[in-house]
């Protein structure tokens, strides 16, 4: 279990840079500034809940069951960010009622973490 979370969390990682410079370099110049900011804003919240990942699977190393709340963070980033990349790279306005959805998972992510840091009892 530990593994794929952090395998997850090195993944969605990398690909936050890699997306990161993509929009800043790549995009800067066929992309309105707002744009950008839409797509930066997927990248920014990509990047802190694969740290938080990261953080999980050390966690969950220590024996905290963590898992439902990692997958709930990797379909976040999946729903929120990925939206944000697709609205903001092509425009198409149907992705943007997606990304509240990926909001939704990021919080029920951290409500399940909260709520096993809560009930794990720490040596």
């Amino acid at each position: 279990m530990v593994k794929w979370i952090l395998i997850a969390g090195g993944v969605f990682a990398g690909l936050a840079v890699i997306l990161g410079a993509f929009a800043a370099h790549g995009l800067k110049q066929s992309l309105s500034p707002s744009a950008i900011a839409v797509f930066q804003t997927g990248v920014q919240y990509q990047m802190s809940h694969a740290l938080a990942l990261i953080l999980f699977a050390l966690l969950a190393k220590q024996g905290v069951p963590l898992q439902w709340a990692a997958g709930l963070l990797c379909a976040g980033i999946i729903c929120f960010s990925g939206s944000l990349y697709l609205l903001a790279t092509t425009g198409v306005k149907w992705f943007g009622p997606i990304t509240p959805l990926g909001g939704l998972m990021f919080i029920l992510g951290w409500v399940v973490f909260v709520y096993q840091i809560i009930r794990f009892e720490f040596k």
